[in-house]
């Protein structure tokens, strides 16, 4: 089995999720800013409960399995999960782009359109995600990967809603939408290729590639989905979406996992 080729085509499926959670916008529905914030906050759990149960601990586990004693393990896990963060860090600090509800970030002047700002920061949000699912699917374990795939596939579909209705509501057209939808998702194939990719060339690079993508899906956790459910006064209809992602993809990951 190619689990470089799986991961990308996992991965891919993933991404292709983002296109269909915004089809509902040729519906003549009104989603308020409330059901926006459950949206996203939905997003931020499933990728925190897959953070945990699908990055950290199988990577402390691949980590034992090759050898190491749990103490290390769990320094290796620290030190990938850091890694991971500073990365995002970087991104953020280096690329200018635009929150939902928070606006522009890192921006300097008007010369960059609006569309090119989101598309930036669903890239930013997108490769970590990727990245995971590959990471999973790299280890050769399917039972592992597929709960990932799947997760991060329903915290798609919310987020390409609220990208969509974001670009509508700046006057964009709607085929446009949709296709900045598409463009966005198709960025986590990219990520997965690269995590399948660095999983499977050795052993010992497994745990290393799970605690760098952990990191770097709680940075985007921690810095922009949370923070982004609770602007304009949405803590509580963001924290419902965080519990009820969180519980969704536990539930995935037990019940399909191996």
């Amino acid at each position: 089995m190619n689990v470089v080729l799986v991961g990308f085509l996992a991965s891919l499926l993933a991404g292709l999720a983002t296109f269909v959670g915004a089809l509902p916008i040729l519906l003549p529905i009104n989603l308020t800013q409330r059901i926006q914030g459950i949206m996203l906050g939905f997003g931020g759990g499933v990728m925190l409960a897959a953070t945990a149960f699908s990055l950290i601990v199988p990577g402390t586990e691949a980590a034992e399995k090759i050898g190491y004693s749990r103490a290390i393990a769990a320094l290796i896990m620290v030190v990938g999960i850091l890694l991971g963060g500073l990365f995002l860090q970087v991104a953020h600090h280096a690329l200018p782009h635009e929150h939902f509800f928070k606006g522009r970030e890192n921006c300097r002047g008007k010369s960059l359109k609006q569309i090119w700002l989101f598309i930036t920061a669903i890239t930013i949000h997108n490769f970590p995600e990727g990245l995971a699912v590959g990471v999973n699917f790299g280890s050769g374990n399917i039972e592992q990967g597929l709960p990932v795939a799947l997760g991060i596939g329903l915290q798609n579909m919310p987020e390409g809603l609220v990208v969509a209705l974001s670009l509508i509501s700046e006057r964009y057209s709607t085929s446009y939408a949709l296709g900045i939808s598409l463009l966005t998702g198709l960025v986590e194939p990219l990520g997965g290729l690269v995590g399948a990719g660095v999983a499977s060339i050795a052993q010992f690079i497994l745990p290393w590639a799970m605690a760098f993508a952990a990191g770097a899906m709680l940075f985007v956790i921690s810095d922009d989905i949370i923070p982004e459910s609770h602007r304009k006064g949405l803590e509580t209809e963001g924290t419902i979406g965080v519990m009820l992602g969180f519980v969704v993809m536990m539930f995935l990951d037990i019940a399909l996992g191996g």
